[in-house]
């Protein structure tokens, strides 16, 4: 089954939006997963309770508790409701610093506690154009992945820009993350993903993680829907 995720950033949406998409939805005939800011967590989990729409958040600290001011523990989540947390997502990266180290420590702390992490490789575009993207991709799945990650491929340059990978540059990243990481690993496709495009990458992948369209009800649920055809 697909999975669809939508990263709300940093974005000021919490019930009403969660509210908007559940009646877009209906009954989901895949995996939909919505992951708001920090303060949301609650509104929007007590929004989409019992409708099949799951609770993801963006991030997490590694360590279960202590002086980390500003800081979020895998427990904290699991308390809210989440079921998933996305780790290692490009913009925790490069604009907080976010180590392969620092992004392993945060897939073990929320593994140790039932939270699926969604583990976020990809390349820059200086790599790609180097043409390291396979090997970054590789590396970073090495440094960080553990069996029951899901893993969201998504291509830096891609992100925010309008940008997005063909199909087969998805295909081909797919199969570079189920080379390094087990045949059975779910691979989520990110990267200006819309509902006029996505559709050729639910061929490619197991489905999404959406950032700006995830903002919009009827263009997340058209989203939806497209991976609800692919099967």
């Amino acid at each position: 089954m697909k999975l669809v995720a939508g990263n709300w950033k940093m974005h000021d949406r919490g019930a009403d939006l969660a509210s908007a998409i559940r009646a877009q939805l209906g009954a989901p005939g895949v995996e939909v997963l919505l992951c708001p800011a920090f303060p949301y967590l609650r509104e929007v989990g007590e929004a989409v309770a019992g409708s099949g729409i799951a609770l993801g958040a963006q991030d997490l600290h590694w360590e279960p508790r202590g002086a980390f001011t500003g800081a979020v523990s895998a427990r904290m989540l699991l308390d809210v409701g989440c079921t998933h947390v996305i780790v290692g997502h490009s913009e925790r990266r490069l604009l907080f610093g976010d180590t392969d180290a620092a992004v392993a420590a945060k897939v073990k702390a929320a593994m140790a506690v039932g939270l699926i992490p969604i583990l976020c490789v990809g390349e820059t575009l200086e790599e790609r154009d180097a043409g390291f993207a396979q090997r970054r991709i590789r590396s970073q799945v090495a440094a960080a992945y553990q069996p029951g990650c899901v893993v969201a491929y998504e291509p830096v340059w891609a992100i925010g820009t309008g940008r997005a990978a063909s199909p087969e540059h998805a295909r081909e990243a797919a199969r570079t993350v189920r080379d390094a990481a087990g045949a059975d690993v779910r691979v989520l496709y990110g990267g200006s993903v819309n509902a006029a495009n996505c559709a050729p990458f639910f061929e490619a992948a197991d489905g999404a993680l959406v950032g700006g369209a995830s903002l919009d009800a009827a263009a997340f649920a058209a989203i939806v829907a497209a991976a609800e055809v692919a099967g």
